[in-house]
């Protein structure tokens, strides 16, 4: 997944995630980009902080910056309190959905898949699939929903 800092053109910052660059470039050319604030279509990448060099003598690739709108209003303002307080409710929302979840990492699509025809017992799962293979399963009518917030799968963690 990669995150975007994305604007609209009345002036409201938001994030965006998306599986590639290229899904964002194709989510903006197809029109399913919306202002979640006052639902406007006419989004953006806003500027994002600069990338830290590479260490050492490692070669470095310009990469280039779009450049927003000219009738775009960008804003730094902090997030608003209630914003805030959405995505706080959010996060531990999902946080506890996940604690009763198990993670089965790679296989999420098979286990899924395997639950739903009757084959292994139904319990919470989360894991990683790809686009394709979450399309497939909502297709075969099997319930599916992305994580919102990132986590780190159990062995990455420290």
């Amino acid at each position: 997944m990669i995150v975007f800092d994305l604007h609209c053109d009345n002036g409201h910052r938001f994030e965006g995630w998306f599986g590639s660059s290229a899904d964002y470039d194709q989510q903006r050319e197809r029109g399913l980009l919306d202002c979640p604030e006052c639902g406007s279509s006419v989004v953006g990448k806003a500027p994002m902080a600069p990338a830290v060099p590479a260490k050492g003598n490692a070669s470095q690739v310009a990469r280039p910056v779009e450049e927003p709108k000219a009738e775009a209003q960008l804003s730094n303002a902090p997030m608003p309190p209630e914003v805030k307080k959405a995505l706080e409710t959010l996060a531990k929302a999902q946080a506890k959905a996940l604690e009763k979840s198990t993670w089965v990492g790679d296989k999420f699509a098979e286990k899924a898949r395997s639950q739903h025809y009757g084959e292994i017992d139904e319990t919470p799962i989360h894991g990683k699939a790809t686009r394709e293979e979450a399309e497939d399963l909502a297709s075969e009518g099997i319930a599916v929903a992305p994580i919102l917030f990132p986590i780190a799968p159990p062995d990455e963690l420290n």
